[in-house]
């Protein structure tokens, strides 16, 4: 350091320590907006948007749902055809303050040691030349340093706080006043952003102290200085003059020296410093506090416009012109279809109504749903609910409440929210309506459709090798097109009879193309045809692209690739359906929506679960499985047709034979399917079970009131149609009496008079135990049952008999096992996991007389049988971990096998719940935690600490603990640098979401154990002379 000091140019942002009320959205930026040095924000991004209580939740319909306590503000129902980065580039959380800033870049920036070089050893220099100086000697004491600070840097400095910044700033009057030189200003430079705000903390808490000694010239300063003035600090050590000027000011210090001791500035700053790691404080460059600012105030405008009558909707339908920008970045939508501008300004949408829409597939129904959710979180500050019930999370349908046991639950969730809530606003959407008016009477919802479709769509019928148009004006129905002119050999005409190959080449590899098969088996047979006839120059097209994808299909398979898969992607080609693992199927959607694959041939499911477009839709047959196709599949399927922004025009074709011809005009000209309830029709999973969680959550207890509600269900609106034989209050009654009988409710008569009697319900403990545990009602007493007998002879020498009682029942009915594989399998059983078997009644000798196909006299129970089979199914998959030798094993597809692992993953969490509100099953409950860990992680022991971690699968969880990383601890201080160079294809970005991801979770379960520890410490509210004391005391 010069004798005449060294000039410190340090940029401070110190955000306000407030707190936003919940459902705060934050908008952070994305990889290419971050400037150099705002890398950290990544984790910043990363932990809100992981953080466990977010305020908008996705519910998945399959679950049972559960009535919510506090309701939302916002419903939403659906969707269509979204990709949901936008929200996940949205962190929802409590607020700047709360969040965890995990950045693992140096917290100090360029001053990031306690070197020679360092900030800290600069001031540190200037403190002890200062004091050095003979006249301040024989003050050589604490105050002094306090002393300089107030007068040199203190003086130069203002806190101003505008809007959510506090931002450090020159005070010229302060300046003139002090005997420094060669402090200047530059208004060109940058707010003091790198040091952390801890750091401006110790400033503001000094500078507070200081006024507390006495500061006179604090007083004068003028507050009034702008938000974007910056500070260049030079600092001389021309002390002596300073020290003259204020001479009286240190006298008065001195006095109180003794009282108010203080740590030298080197040791605040290094405290704070250091101390900043624990106060996680993001830090904002300029611009970003510029863009802030701004975000806030039009967030703030945007509430008011909302909260009143005026229909000025602001920057972009109430929301912040942030959003309209995100949108166009990575959706590249700049304006909205007229339907959408039309549908958001309607009446009902402002005074917050219920409403449902209706549009045809792509119509861009998601977006509306979208900006709707954002209004409530942004602007309303509400809470918002999703609701698909569908597994994917792009696409659903209202008309899905008339579909099977999915369809009674969403029922139930709207029932239950409409009974509760007055307040709460659903918004129902849907490509495929008929009935609509029962779905309005049942939401109480306005309603609102529309017949656009961004891109025109053109339906095709073949028979034979003549193409027909759709035309609705003709008089069968349709017209002639053309004939396909391509040239067959005999051979193709023997492999493709319905033509295939030409239709697939008329578009492929430069535009894509679908092709729906009538069962999985077809798909991959399909997929292969197509390939031994397509010319080599299909293996040119994006070759390289084309290899990454198997290599990343090998890698994902721990080294397996489908044989199908091998010959099909080098020409662009795959097929898609249930049969795939759920990593097999994302990769595969991702070369798809690409480019990199242009073919896929699949199953009906991909139509109503996943947004694939294409340019040309193929029906292979009018048939989904054996069943004739109905009018909403057909409709969903040729939906895909057509890619907005991409394609002019989209294509479906409909293969038919001459035999389907009558069928298939009917089809084209019908009207859709009529949507019904199925509360009553799914016995157990519908009303009995609505009626059990109706009296547990207590929100109707009494007959009289469990019929009210039941006249407020979609089924109460078409009771009508849907009852012939009995009546509401005879079903209702019916119902009650069977949850009764079955010991799951407990009734009790009361007398209000002599002609009045009322019937009031509770739930028994068992009633209780299946509630909680959501357990379909058609097994409850069967699983109480099976556990029951599990505790007379439970075998605990491996996991066989805990895996069996924890197999889902529903399961079973799909099971059809290969007796010859059962029986190898059976086998290899030690002879503790063959007592599992007897003890359930499944003898080798059963086994060895079906696989060789021998009569059998004595009964066996065949869901015991089928049960244990795919327990064995589990048993393996835990023990091996590898999805792809357990399928070879048991010959079974290794889609089938994750679902099947998923499913009993799921259910032993259910059994857990069950287990918990049962006294008698307590034995269960330490044993059932630790399978639940295994059949949710599938992997070795050692690997699921390292899998609880946001981001870590099996495969980069087992190259993370050959590394050395074995635990959660290792993680949380793992150096990403270290990690990208030690961990074979992983990303910087990937690298630091890891350790980010590792640190919350560790403050998470470090706090969860502070709580206990504060629970234990506290007073117990019922003490004894707890109450007497506070009365002394009062």
């Amino acid at each position: 350091m010069d004798e005449g000091g060294s000039r410190i140019r340090r940029r401070v942002s110190l955000p306000k320590r407030n707190r936003p009320s919940l459902g705060c959205i934050f908008v952070g930026p994305t990889a290419a907006e971050l400037e150099p040095g705002d890398e950290g924000k990544e984790e910043e991004e990363l932990v809100a948007e992981n953080r466990r209580r977010k305020t908008a939740g996705v519910l998945r319909v399959e679950v049972q749902p559960l009535l919510l306590s506090d309701s939302p503000e916002c419903l939403i129902l659906g969707g269509g055809g979204t990709n949901p980065d936008l929200l996940r580039r949205m962190p929802i959380d409590r607020g700047v303050g709360d969040q965890d800033n995990d950045s693992e870049e140096d917290m100090f920036g360029d001053y990031d040691s306690f070197t020679e070089n360092s900030f800290i050893a600069q001031v540190d220099d200037l403190e002890q030349k200062y004091m050095q100086l003979p006249e301040h000697k024989k003050h050589a004491t604490d105050f002094a340093t306090e002393n300089l600070y107030s007068e040199s840097i203190k003086n130069k400095l203002s806190i101003t706080t505008i809007g959510n910044l506090t931002e450090l700033q020159t005070d010229k009057h302060t300046e003139n006043q002090s005997g420094y030189e060669g402090v200047t200003v530059e208004p060109g430079a940058n707010l003091l952003y790198d040091v952390p705000s801890s750091q401006a903390i110790y400033f503001e808490n000094l500078q507070n102290s200081s006024n507390d000694l006495g500061n006179c010239s604090m007083k004068e300063r003028d507050w009034k200085s702008s938000s974007h003035n910056t500070v260049n600090e030079e600092l001389s050590h021309n002390c002596t003059e300073q020290r003259q000027q204020n001479d009286e000011h240190s006298s008065k210090v001195r006095i109180s020296s003794d009282m108010n001791r203080r740590k030298s500035i080197k040791d605040h700053l290094k405290s704070a410093m250091t101390g900043n790691a624990k106060a996680q404080t993001p830090i904002f460059s300029r611009s970003k506090q510029l863009k802030d600012t701004l975000l806030s105030e039009e967030i703030n405008v945007a509430k008011k416009t909302i909260e009143s009558s005026s229909n000025d909707l602001g920057p972009f339908y109430s929301l912040p012109s942030k959003v309209r920008d995100l949108y166009a970045q990575f959706k590249g939508i700049e304006k909205l279809y007229e339907w959408q501008h039309t549908c958001l300004t309607l009446n009902s949408v402002q005074e917050r109504k219920n409403l449902i829409y209706s549009l045809p597939t792509s119509g861009g129904k998601t977006l509306v749903a979208e900006i709707l959710m954002l209004q409530e979180l942004l602007c309303c500050r509400k809470d918002v609910l999703m609701i698909l019930p569908y597994v994917a999370i792009v696409q659903e349908k209202l008309h899905m409440i008339g579909e099977g046991s999915r369809g009674a639950t969403l029922e139930m969730t709207l029932a239950k929210i409409l009974y509760t809530s007055k307040t709460t606003q659903i918004i129902g959407m849907s490509a495929t309506l008929n009935n609509v008016e029962d779905l309005q009477k049942f939401l109480q919802a306005e309603y609102y459709t529309s017949q656009f479709r961004p891109v025109e769509l053109k339906e095709y019928l073949k028979i034979n090798d003549t193409i027909y148009e759709i035309d609705s004006k003709a008089e069968n129905g349709m017209t002639f097109s053309r004939l396909l002119n391509f040239k067959y050999s005999d051979t193709l005409k023997k492999m493709d009879p319905d033509h295939l190959v030409a239709l697939v080449t008329e578009v492929i590899p430069n535009y894509s193309c679908l092709v729906f098969c009538p069962s999985k088996k077809n798909c991959e047979n399909v997929a292969e045809m197509i390939c031994k006839f397509l010319s080599k120059e299909y293996l040119k097209h994006k070759e390289k692209e084309k290899c990454e994808v198997i290599k990343n299909l090998k890698n994902n398979g721990n080294g397996n690739l489908c044989p199908v898969l091998k010959r099909t992607i080098p020409f662009g080609v795959a097929y898609h359906h249930s049969g795939l693992t759920s990593d097999e199927r994302k990769l595969l959607e991702e070369a798809y929506s690409t480019g990199v694959l242009c073919l896929f041939t699949c199953t009906s499911t991909l139509a109503a679960g996943v947004n694939l477009p294409a340019r040309r839709v193929i029906l292979r047959a009018p048939y989904v499985a054996k069943e004739f196709l109905k009018r909403n599949q057909y409709k969903q399927m040729i939906g895909r047709a057509g890619r907005a922004g991409i394609d002019t025009i989209g294509e479906s074709i409909l293969i038919l034979q001459e035999k389907d011809k009558q069928q298939v005009l009917e089809l084209i000209t019908r009207p859709l399917e009529n949507c019904y309830s199925h509360l009553v029709q799914e016995f157990t999973k519908g009303i009995q079970t609505l009626f059990l969680s109706l009296i547990g959550l207590k929100i109707a207890t009494n007959l009289d009131d469990i019929y009210h509600f039941m006249n407020g269900t979609f089924f109460g609106v078409q009771q009508k149609i849907l009852l012939k034989e009995k009546s509401l209050w005879e079903i209702t009654v019916e119902s009650l009496r069977y949850l009764t009988e079955k010991g799951l409710l407990q009734k009790d008569t009361i007398c209000k008079s002599e002609e009045e009697v009322q019937h009031n319900f509770h739930i028994t403990k068992l009633g209780r135990a299946s509630f909680k545990g959501t357990i379909d009602l058609a097994y409850c007493d069967i699983l109480y049952r099976d556990l029951k007998k599990g505790l007379e002879g439970l075998v605990l020498e491996s996991l066989l008999h805990l895996i069996y009682l924890t197999t889902p029942y529903d399961l079973i009915s799909q099971c059809n096992p290969d007796w010859m594989i059962y029986f190898r399998q059976f086998s290899q059983l030690s002879p503790a996991e063959q007592n599992v078997a007897a003890i359930l009644g499944v003898s080798e000798s059963f086994l060895g007389k079906k696989a060789s196909g021998q009569a059998i006299r004595k009964k066996v129970d065949k869901d015991v049988v089928n049960r244990l089979y795919l327990s064995f199914v589990l048993y393996t998959l835990l023990k091996e971990t590898n999805i792809w030798t357990v399928s070879e094993k048991f010959n079974m597809p290794r889609g089938y096998i994750q679902n099947l692992l998923t499913g009993a993953a799921s259910f032993s969490s259910c059994v857990l719940h069950f287990c918990e509100e049962l006294e008698e099953f307590w034995v269960y409950r330490a044993l059932l935690v630790e399978l639940t860990k295994k059949l949710t992680y599938c992997v070795k022991a050692e690997l699921i600490p390292l899998m609880e971690v946001t981001g870590v699968l099996e495969g980069r969880a087992k190259q993370l603990y050959s590394a050395g990383y074995k635990s959660l601890m290792h993680l949380a201080n793992a150096n990403p640098e270290v990690l990208v160079r030690t961990i074979d294809h992983l990303s910087r970005r990937q690298a630091k979401q890891i350790v980010a991801s590792a640190k919350m979770l560790l403050h998470e379960k470090a706090e969860a154990l502070q709580e206990e520890v504060e629970e234990l410490l506290r007073l117990p509210s019922d003490f004894p002379g707890a109450v007497a004391s506070s009365t002394d005391k009062a």
